[in-house]
């Protein structure tokens, strides 16, 4: 179906043009995604390899960033449109979660859209229950927060 690797700086532009498909990643630049990936632990990107499209196109990419023991995040997973449905999608989290560089880190995670739990779901992913034990007793709610810039 298609032929998993990692994705270096060189891929940037082809990347570039995947984000392009979604309103919001329309700020990313080609020289952005550059620094990006360069300083991106793991990347991992897919190319279509069926006879209706040009051998080598970037379909599916996906980010992580880690410290290689307790913390890996997943970020900016795509698919192109027009491919969707077709596996690539399971294709590239198989690659993640599979990603020789991950396999000690204790925790994989990623944040998405509701409407996406489902599939990250069907391919081992599990709703992070918010609620942890406290070292002080009890339990508390986790959330996640953002810095706010101030100008």
């Amino acid at each position: 179906m298609g032929r998993v690797r990692n994705l270096t700086p060189d891929d940037a532009r082809e990347l570039t043009e995947l984000y392009e498909e979604y309103e919001w990643w329309e700020d990313r630049s080609v020289e952005g995604v550059r620094n990006a990936l360069s300083e991106t632990e793991v990347a991992v990107g897919v190319e279509c390899e069926t006879p209706e499209s040009r051998d080598g196109d970037l379909v599916a990419a996906a980010r992580v960033l880690t410290d290689y023991t307790y913390y890996a995040n997943v970020f900016d997973v795509i698919v192109t449109a027009d491919r969707r449905g077709e596996g690539f999608g399971n294709e590239l989290m198989e690659a993640v979660v599979g990603h020789p560089d991950l396999q000690s880190v204790v925790g994989l995670s990623l944040l998405c859209r509701r409407g996406l739990v489902p599939y990250y779901e069907s391919v081992g992913f599990e709703l992070f229950d918010p609620e942890m034990e406290v070292p002080e007793g009890g339990v508390e709610t986790l959330v996640r927060m953002t810095y706010a810039q101030t100008d």
